[in-house]
């Protein structure tokens, strides 16, 4: 059994940002910003945060190193675009199409996907923690459920549950993303929720010969249980609860297929 490979690059995506970036081609940018319309062109290192570039034809562009915080890039071209070390933390891709583009050190935290072209486009090595819209066609399961469990550990449930969602809409017998998904729904109060999906991963555990996730499914069990109904004041369950899912938290990280 191999354990699932974790989808970060931080440290990679640090040394990339600090790599040195040639002189921003100022023709270019004025094209951009005027026209909408700069395919093939040398945008390396280029400041555009912010911009409004909706519907801009960048495809084939070099935007290595780019600042696209927050830039409006809906329904713009970006295919086969050089996205290498650039940031577009906060942007809003909706409908952009970024078909064979390299996004190898991309910082897409916090973007808007949503109906976005990503065929042809590996997200590995993006940043994308908070990333909204990713289409089920641009991840596998796994992907799906490591970011899940990936945005739970930053206290984002809401995100972790959409993530482990898409993994499930790949794989409705996926029984991890069934408990991490069920922890999420715990961490919200939704008891009602997170016991049904604890219920339905221990039976898919069960029935996949996987004793680890059996009793750690059972154990959530027990512990929805007495959150719900919790004993006479004084029992110190609190602390338990803690730590169990301070416990189950890392094995959602490092659970083995």
């Amino acid at each position: 059994m191999t354990k699932l490979p974790i989808i970060a690059t931080t440290v990679v995506t640090a040394l990339s940002w600090l790599a040195p970036v040639k002189a921003e081609n100022l023709q270019h940018t004025s094209q951009l910003l005027s026209t909408r319309q700069c395919p093939n062109c040398d945008l390396r290192g280029a400041g555009l945060a912010m911009a409004n570039l909706a519907g801009a034809n960048l495809e084939g562009a070099d935007l290595s190193y780019a600042n696209l915080s927050q830039a409006n890039l809906t329904g713009a071209n970006l295919m086969g675009a050089n996205l290498i070390g650039t940031s577009l933390n906060g942007a809003n891709l909706t409908g952009a199409v970024l078909v064979g583009a390299n996004l190898t050190g991309t910082d897409l935290r916090d973007a808007y996907l949503v109906n976005a072209n990503l065929l042809g486009t590996s997200l590995q090595q993006a940043h994308i923690q908070g990333t909204f819209g990713i289409p089920n066609y641009a991840g596998t399961k796994e992907n799906f459920y490591t970011w899940g469990a990936l945005e739970a550990e930053r206290g984002n449930y809401q995100a972790a549950i959409a993530h482990y969602n898409q993994a499930l809409g790949l794989d409705p017998e996926f029984a991890p993303a069934y408990l991490g998904r069920g922890v999420s729904f715990f961490r919200l109060g939704n008891y009602g929720a997170a016991m049904h999906d604890a219920q339905l991963a221990n039976s898919l555990f069960e029935a996949q010969n996987n004793p680890t996730g059996s009793e750690v499914t059972e154990q959530f069990a027990e512990v929805i249980e007495l959150a719900a109904n919790p004993p006479n004041r004084g029992g110190g369950g609190g602390g338990n609860f803690g730590n169990f899912l301070a416990g189950v938290g890392s094995l959602l990280l490092n659970f083995v297929f």
